[in-house]
């Protein structure tokens, strides 16, 4: 369900942004093992090797969408068990699309180290900011490397409404923390920190890619499991549709669990 509807806003910014048939450079980076620090914790245990893995979690899925939609894309990924995940999904696909996807080893705080500046048109950092002690410094470098006019996509969890999904579960003492704490667990039992729109909105300014545009993901569907959704074809579709609406129009996109945002390269600032 939040990988389809954010690859359909994503689809969206790129059919407005960019002339049909172009061929775009993406890069989809990631952030590689290593924990939050002491006053980032909540006292949840970690994964494997210290990682953050949750709903929100990496996996190249919009990075092979892109792939298959004839763009070259580039992945810098560290996380050993996501590069497997990519390389087994990319043995079974056609020749062509192999030949124009890219798996780099190393995370998105080295873009600075494999990338020269502006060698991209498309930047994508989904679920990846939560789970990372300073998030401007990563922002900065995406920045760099990113073509005047391109597009930074960021996937994040909502700190504006970080209350909302344990006080639908009825669980109050958690609700009763996020009204005054980024801090959250996740459903995997790992520690991160929601961001605002209105902090990001300024560190995108900051670095020359302001806001252009912004939605919610998982406005109605946030108590279901990520991978849930009818079994009828006709009620999926509704419940997808409910969703893009929502997570375009005011005031529900402001309570979603995540936020999707875009911003351009060198662009002046809209929303």
């Amino acid at each position: 369900m939040r990988r389809e509807i954010v690859a359909r806003q994503l689809e969206e910014q790129l059919a407005a942004r960019f002339p049909f048939g172009q061929r775009l450079r993406v890069l989809d980076v990631g952030v590689g093992p290593g924990p939050l620090p002491a006053s980032g914790r909540t006292g949840a245990a970690p994964g494997p090797d210290g990682e953050h893995p949750g709903p929100e979690v990496r996996d190249g899925t919009q990075a092979l969408r892109l792939a298959r939609a004839g763009h070259r894309v580039t992945l810098l990924e560290s996380d050993p068990a996501i590069q497997k995940a990519v390389r087994t999904t990319l043995a079974a696909e056609p020749e062509g699309i192999r030949e124009r996807f890219q798996l780099v080893e190393g995370d998105g705080r080295e873009t600075g180290a494999h990338f020269t500046p502006g060698s991209f048109d498309v930047v994508l950092c989904h679920g990846v900011l939560m789970y990372v002690a300073e998030p401007d410094p990563i922002l900065a470098g995406l920045a760099r490397v990113l073509a005047p006019g391109g597009l930074l996509s960021l996937l994040v969890r909502n700190a504006d409404a970080l209350a909302m999904r344990p006080g639908l579960a009825g669980d109050w003492q958690t609700a009763h923390t996020a009204f005054d704490s980024p801090v959250y667990v996740n459903r995997a039992g790992a520690p991160g920190r929601a961001l605002s729109l209105s902090a990001l909105s300024d560190t995108l300014t900051g670095i020359g890619t302001p806001l252009h545009a912004w939605y919610g993901v998982r406005v109605f569907t946030d108590q279901a499991a990520d991978d849930a959704q009818p079994a009828d074809v006709r009620e999926l579709e509704r419940m997808l549709a409910a969703e893009e609406r929502a997570g375009r129009t005011d005031p529900y996109r402001a309570v979603a669990a995540l936020l999707h945002l875009c911003g351009v390269r060198g662009a002046p600032r809209e929303a």
